[in-house]
């Protein structure tokens, strides 16, 4: 077997993109094994052995078992690709996952606490690398709450994306590669209609330009405003319960899935008839995936029971006469 190991990842990858993935993160984490293996001066697959690999995985720092798990399984993906294609006869790959003994519970932005960081973003001020910057970051984590978009969603939308006339945004390229469609209401027009004017009035016509941008180039990186969204949760001091993660960027998308159960409870609508448009809506490929994001609050809890009653009551009272 003379195949390098740099000529498998790539053909690994073409594999994986040519079914609609990016692959980018795990694209990160093959070229770190990539390095360690060429440290050591192995370039062939066929030299990877199971004490190397156990080294690599060792000699990466990962705390947390999620994270260590994850680069244990785009390793161990890698490999059983390689055996089905008949690279290898084997996996050398023998490490087993971490356990995990705790779950992440996300902190859940109520409307309250939204519009205090909304607020807050809209009073930054501009700097010299970006001008625009608070109307900016509000309007992104504006979409984040009120749709649902995930950070890298709503910070790489361009001007084409947008459909003033329709109430629409078009996400192209969303995780898996998936586009979809994503209407909204009048609040979310006005202000994407607002950074559409400030954009075009600073020279930018090109569908393809950018809706988010300080450079007129490139478009705000997900990064930069994860970095602006902890400034300003932590200026804002957000009482925090106990056994919940301090808040991230991407638990408002949380709390937009949580926000909208919580109106269909109270609104009298079967909350599980409706999962499969809101999985379309946020882009999963399942609802499976969508029911990650719906976390038990005490005010679901609250509706839960008082539906419970409403429909369970009349028979007890029944069944007691």
């Amino acid at each position: 077997m003379t195949e390098t190991l740099a000529s498998v990842v790539e053909q690994f990858l073409t594999a994986r993109r040519a079914l609609g993935r990016k692959y980018h993160g795990e694209e990160s984490e093959l070229r770190l094994l990539m390095r360690f293996a060429d440290q050591r001066r192995v370039h062939r697959l066929d030299q990877l052995t199971s004490a190397l690999l156990d080294e690599f995985l060792a000699s990466r720092p990962r705390s947390r078992p999620r994270s260590f798990n994850h680069l244990l399984g785009v390793v161990d993906c890698l490999l059983d690709w390689a055996v089905a294609q008949e690279l290898l006869s084997a996996s050398p790959l023998r490490t087993r996952r971490r356990r995990v003994t705790s779950v992440r519970v996300p902190f859940l932005f109520d409307a309250a606490q939204a519009r205090r960081l909304l607020d807050a973003a809209a009073a930054l001020p501009d700097n010299a690398r970006a001008v625009q910057r608070g109307p900016t970051y509000r309007t992104i984590f504006a979409l984040c709450y009120g749709l649902g978009l995930r950070a890298g969603e709503a910070c790489g939308l361009h001007l084409g994306d947008v459909e003033l006339e329709r109430n629409l945004l078009v996400v192209v390229g969303g995780k898996f590669g998936k586009s979809r469609l994503v209407p909204h209401g009048p609040g979310i027009a006005e202000l994407v209609g607002e950074q559409v004017v400030r954009r075009r009035t600073n020279g930018a016509s090109d569908t393809a330009a950018p809706l988010f941008s300080f450079d007129g180039r490139r478009c705000v990186h997900p990064g930069t405003a994860s970095q602006v969204f902890h400034h300003l949760v932590t200026s804002l001091e957000l009482p925090i319960p106990e056994g919940v993660s301090p808040p991230r960027l991407h638990d408002l998308r949380h709390s937009f899935a949580v926000a909208c159960l919580l109106r269909w409870y109270r609104e009298g609508l079967d909350p599980a008839s409706r999962l499969h448009q809101l999985s379309t809506f946020m882009g999963h490929v399942d609802p499976a995936s969508t029911a990650v994001y719906l976390t038990i609050t005490p005010a679901l809890l609250e509706e839960a029971n008082r539906r419970f009653g409403t429909f369970a009551l009349p028979a007890l009272d029944g069944g007691v006469r």
